[in-house]
């Protein structure tokens, strides 16, 4: 259990499950094998409301457990000091 009673994903999870979402390929529970991973915002064909998404929330049907992460279009780039 995660934090406040949620199923998380083991870190090397989680990361197999965002990578395949982010490359759009077919997504699959790392943990018990399950084909239905439920994915909040739901993804649209045009971008016009993505920016609007701070988080996408992965979710598996059958065992429940649950990752999240940040699109890469919603993140900014670290400010870097110059010297």
């Amino acid at each position: 259990m995660g934090r406040r009673g949620i199923k998380e994903y083991r870190p090397a999870e989680a990361l197999e499950l965002i990578l395949a979402d982010r490359d759009r390929e077919t997504l699959k529970c790392p943990s018990c094998g399950h084909a239905t991973i439920d994915r909040k915002p739901k993804r649209r064909l045009s971008g016009s409301r993505w920016s609007s998404h701070r988080q996408v929330v992965l979710r598996c049907g059958k065992c429940g457990r649950q990752a999240m992460y940040v699109p890469a279009k919603v993140t900014q780039p670290s400010n870097r000091e110059d010297s």
